[in-house]
């Protein structure tokens, strides 16, 4: 299927959601998922530990043409470092996981996000390596599952592929999206903003040796991370918990303000 016209490269779009790949371990697979974003009109890519580095000649040779998107990439070395400025997340998943989260369809997490992003959100989509998929260290940041129905005797999708198929859903959408949920007076948390608030937690649940035994302290750290990241957070939500860790652990030392 071919036909281009250069004429519309600008002014036919509004904001889209970013495509995070985690650890992409080949060039040609990053040119070709850009290739399909630019497709359907997305443009924001983000790369998180690429293991051939960035910039790399052979993404180039397989955009074929959407430059634009490769041009803006942004590289970080960690999901979370990624991850930090969007409020909310989708992780794509094509395996049963151990991580309790909203699973939607294709179709309707971008249903979600045209609501998002018209309330003012900024809004990510997690892919993983080629060959492993996201962990579970890279899942506690997302808010939701992306599960695509595929024949389950066969159901590894290359990476292109699955960002096709999310950025064709998304541009299916546009225009038929119900009317966005009012966020004027607050707004979901920035991931960034729940990892401040778990640094927080986490340091007061070691005062007071939470984390026992030792060798359970990651699994227990994934879960809570897990708990609060698939709560939809807003900005007023993480504020109330800081406050709310703040109290008890002042309370622990001494009397409140005002007690005898």
């Amino acid at each position: 299927m071919s036909g281009t016209d250069h004429r519309q490269d600008e002014g036919w779009q509004g904001p889209t959601p970013a495509i995070i790949l985690v650890k992409p371990q080949m060039g040609e697979n990053i040119g070709a998922a850009a290739r399909a974003m630019w497709n359907f009109g997305l443009d924001r890519m983000r790369l998180v530990a690429p293991r051939d580095g960035w910039p790399n000649h052979k993404a180039i040779a397989l955009a074929s043409g959407a430059g634009r998107v490769l041009d803006q990439i942004q590289v970080s070395e960690t999901t979370a470092a990624a991850t930090k400025d969007f409020n909310y997340i989708f992780a794509t998943t094509a395996r049963k996981r151990d991580l309790t989260k909203v699973v939607m369809s294709p179709e309707r997490a971008m249903e979600k996000a045209h609501e998002l992003i018209a309330s003012g959100q900024k809004v990510g989509i997690l892919f993983g390596p080629e060959r492993a998929g996201l962990a579970n260290e890279d899942i506690v940041h997302a808010n939701a599952f992306i599960s695509v129905p595929v024949n389950p005797a066969f159901a590894s999708l290359n990476l292109a592929q699955s960002v096709l198929l999310l950025a064709y859903e998304w541009r299916r959408l546009a225009g038929a999206v119900p009317e966005a949920f009012d966020l004027s007076k607050s707004r979901y948390a920035e991931a960034g903003e729940v990892q401040a608030f778990m640094r927080h937690l986490e340091g007061r649940l070691d005062e007071v040796g939470f984390f026992f035994p030792p060798d359970k302290r990651i699994s227990m750290l994934e879960n809570l991370n897990n708990m609060f990241s698939r709560l939809d957070l807003t900005d007023a939500d993480v504020r109330t918990l800081h406050g709310v860790i703040k109290a008890i652990a002042e309370r622990r030392h001494g009397p409140l303000a005002g007690e005898d």
